[in-house]
């Protein structure tokens, strides 16, 4: 069957959404990224039609993401499923937990900083290597990332993204975490909706795929996703018209 509009939030879905050029737009410095003004009271709406079966699911600390949504508490889940909260219960990584990872980090800051324009974002538990602001590094950043994966073990893998490569524990994945969530109430028994903009969204969009939920891409490129938005311009619209009570034209099989 075909639907020809997005679905209604009142029936049994649950809304997962991606941060970095998903909800806001992408920037060329990391701490840089500014959310809107008028999202966090857009999320907060979506989430009561939701009956609070709403998360974001993101690479960032669930700190700075925290801190760019001030006194909002959203369920959410950051550095790719390593850290979360649901429902105001909050469980971290502790980066003491990765001692490689810490060693690793020093190496890396001591290898990139005859590189300008390559920047080392830190996050505790993993660590991101960016080269937007200088694109003709990407080939040294991916060697030197193989590398130390190479001498970090099966433990840790390399996860690319747009003009980033991240180094973070096997075990992290936004598609892990969001059948996680799907466990725990209000999320249990709910199929899954996930936005996303990236190849680290991927293995969400696969793992909604395999539940019968929407997945929705952001952007150009190759996907598994079933959907496409332009830009996170365009979700931000659509959103706010979803929480006044509007859908979303989207047509899918079912």
């Amino acid at each position: 069957m075909t639907r020809s509009v997005f679905p209604d939030p009142n029936e049994n879905w649950a809304l997962f959404l991606d941060f970095d050029g998903t909800l806001v737009d992408i920037v060329e410095r990391p701490d840089a990224v500014a959310v809107d003004p008028g999202l966090p009271g857009i999320l907060k709406d979506l989430q009561n039609r939701f009956g609070g079966a709403l998360a974001i699911i993101s690479g960032r600390p669930i700190a700075f993401l925290d801190e760019r949504f001030g006194d909002n508490r959203f369920d959410i889940a950051g550095l790719h499923g390593l850290e979360h909260r649901i429902g105001g219960a909050l469980f971290l990584c502790d980066p003491d937990d990765h001692p490689q990872l810490r060693d690793m980090v020093d190496r890396l800051e001591e290898i990139f900083k005859a590189r300008p324009g390559i920047l080392i974002e830190d996050k505790g538990c993993s660590v991101a290597v960016h080269w937007r602001l200088a694109p003709l590094e990407r080939d040294f950043v991916h060697a030197t990332v193989h590398a130390a994966i190479e001498a970090l073990g099966s433990d840790y893998r390399v996860q690319f993204g747009k003009a980033v490569a991240e180094i973070l524990p096997s075990a992290a994945g936004k598609g892990k975490v969001i059948e996680k969530f799907l466990q725990q109430a209000p999320y249990r028994g709910r199929q899954p909706i996930f936005i996303g903009d990236d190849l680290t969204d991927e293995n969400g969009f696969k793992a909604v795929n395999a539940l019968g939920g929407v997945s929705i891409r952001i952007g150009a490129g190759e996907t598994v996703a079933q959907e496409r938005l332009g830009t996170p311009a365009d979700l931000r619209h659509c959103l706010s018209q979803w929480a006044a009570g509007g859908s979303l034209p989207f047509h899918w099989n079912r």
